[in-house]
């Protein structure tokens, strides 16, 4: 099991670095809707470009933000009974729902996914208006890709939940203290 939760935090890694470049879209999305805004009605003109980009970034940052909503544990959880169970009880539903119900729903997804986005790449789909933007196969592109970036956080989470489950307790201890290995402190940045 050694290998599990170094490949934990990789994943994790890559889930922060993605929720990271993100915000980054998120805030491109703010500033060309603005524009979009400021065109029409300050200018009376607009840009179906500009539009369209702003459902690319839109698109993006919802499908690929997928998995670090998980990472991040910002995603809908119906936690009448989770939020009061202990943190062996919380990886045992995390564990359990991963496999049960995330994996199979991202494979799901991925193959529902495929030839939708095959068939837009064949083409090399672009946009139906006049003045849009290109590579509207990149954007279906985002589907199978969320599922795949989502199913790696949920393995992600399911190697953490594993570990947790994997904890001794030693006879006398009390529960819910497992003895565990001193992490390593994270380096504070210097001002």
């Amino acid at each position: 099991m050694p290998p599990l939760l170094p490949l934990a935090r990789a994943l994790d890694r890559l889930a922060s670095g993605a929720g990271r470049l993100l915000s980054w879209f998120t805030l491109a999305m703010v500033l060309l809707q603005s524009a979009v805004v400021l065109l029409r009605y300050g200018f009376d003109g607009g840009s179906v470009a500009l539009q369209d980009s702003v459902i690319y970034l839109h698109g993006a940052a919802f499908m690929l933000g997928l998995a670090y909503a998980l990472y991040t544990d910002s995603h809908v959880r119906v936690d009448v009974f989770y939020r009061r169970m202990s943190e062996r009880g919380r990886a045992w539903v995390n564990a359990v729902g991963t496999l049960v119900f995330l994996l199979p729903m991202c494979a799901f997804i991925l193959i529902g996914s495929w030839q939708f986005a095959a068939s837009s790449w064949a083409v090399l789909e672009s946009s139906s208006s006049a003045g849009g933007l290109p590579g509207v196969f990149l954007l279906k592109s985002l589907i199978p890709l969320a599922a795949v970036t989502l199913a790696l956080a949920g393995v992600a989470q399911f190697g953490r939940a594993l570990a947790r489950l994997m904890e001794v307790t030693p006879p006398g201890a009390p529960a819910g203290r497992p003895v565990t290995t001193p992490q390593p402190q994270a380096e504070e940045a210097s001002v």
